[in-house]
């Protein structure tokens, strides 16, 4: 659905990292972890094309002011990297954003019981604290977050206030284990053995190694994609990706948006390490 959102809120939790809560329809409530919104960051053509973000949160905002009625609300985690964002940084408390949500193919939670254990890396944690508020509900959720220093690993204590068991690593040692956060993925699962399942969103190269670790051992894992899309909705078809059956001969493309973001590993191509 198109909407008028107007902006509740909109901080830098972290050096470079903003977080946005924004009005909403009560329609967006019902949104999925891992869906995904298109926001027109200035209602001029300059930039022409929305920008899409990961729904990091909804639920109903109760105003600070004496008898005013709680309402809906939807929430952005972003990073400032160009002309869009900065943009979206500049905007204050009652600024109006035009938004399409909420898009795409969301997460499947799985069985209720078994452990689920999710990986992030810098902004690719905004689809996944949404993801984690449901687990929690029915599952023992392990998040495992990582980042180049301290400023990438974002909102920590909001997904330790849901009761998810956190765990941290940095490429410089400025927070939790030293080097990347697969190796500590590893570490776990080497400890447990194969149970639950493994759900990841963040840089491509992060995506490709959970994924491998994923078939090594057997554990399904879901992994969450961005991609440069124009639309949201698999029209403009400029967020393809390769499928796992993909080859010259036998094209076999997905488009992000529409099919996705959230695909199972075992879908897609991944580059031969």
């Amino acid at each position: 659905m198109q909407f008028k959102a107007m902006i509740l809120d909109n901080a830098e939790v972290s050096p470079g990292y903003w977080r946005m809560r924004m009005t909403a329809p009560p329609e967006i409530l019902a949104a999925q972890p891992g869906q995904f919104a298109m926001v027109r960051v200035n209602p001029s053509i300059d930039p022409l094309i929305r920008r899409p973000f990961g729904v990091f949160d909804v639920g109903m905002h109760q105003p600070a002011y004496t008898g005013a009625a709680a309402q809906p609300y939807l929430e952005i985690l972003y990073r400032v990297v160009g002309k869009g964002t900065a943009m979206l940084a500049a905007l204050h408390e009652t600024d109006l954003l035009d938004i399409i949500a909420p898009l795409g193919t969301g997460f499947d939670l799985g069985p209720a019981g078994e452990e689920k254990l999710i990986v992030g890396g810098g902004v690719g944690l905004a689809p996944l604290y949404l993801l984690a508020k449901e687990l929690v509900q029915q599952s023992p959720v392990r998040l495992f977050a990582g980042g180049r220093t301290k400023d990438d690993v974002l909102c920590i204590t909001e997904f330790e206030r849901l009761g998810v068991e956190c765990y941290t690593a940095t490429e410089d040692g400025s927070l939790g284990e030293c080097g990347f956060v697969t190796k500590v993925l590893e570490q776990r699962l080497d400890c447990t053995g194969n149970t639950g399942r493994i759900f990841a969103c963040g840089p491509h190269g992060m995506l490709q190694a959970v994924a491998g670790i994923a078939a090594k051992r057997g554990v399904p894992c879901q992994v969450s994609l961005e991609g440069y899309m124009a639309c949201g909705v698999g029209a403009c078809l400029g967020c393809v990706c390769e499928g796992a059956g993909h080859s010259a001969d036998t094209p076999d493309y997905r488009c992000v948006c529409s099919e996705g973001p959230v695909f199972e590993a075992t879908e897609l191509k991944w580059e031969v390490a």
